[in-house]
């Protein structure tokens, strides 16, 4: 039950941000990560979706699900990245 309110925290933390600018790193595995940065487009029930510059990104748009946030498979920053997103490559 505790992380179905933890998913729902998240959900309402970022149906506040709709419309900003979100700089995401996402691990995909043996030390390869992918740092993006996009408008936070909108949020569904169970993901919400990143809309990516099509000029820079051949994928236009990110869906993520809330519960790789929780579980830090991906990593999320509203506005300016973090220095640790920025510095890891």
């Amino acid at each position: 039950m505790a992380a179905k309110n933890a998913l729902a925290e998240i959900r309402q933390d970022l149906e506040s941000h709709v419309g900003e600018k979100v700089w995401i790193k996402a691990n995909r595995g043996r030390r390869k990560t992918i740092i993006r940065e996009g408008v936070l487009e909108n949020t569904y029930p169970y993901h919400f979706l990143v809309k990516l510059d099509s000029q820079k990104h051949p994928v236009r748009v990110i869906s993520v699900s809330y519960a790789d946030v929780l579980t830090q498979t991906v990593e999320l920053s509203i506005g300016k990245p973090n220095s640790e997103m920025v510095s890891t490559n």
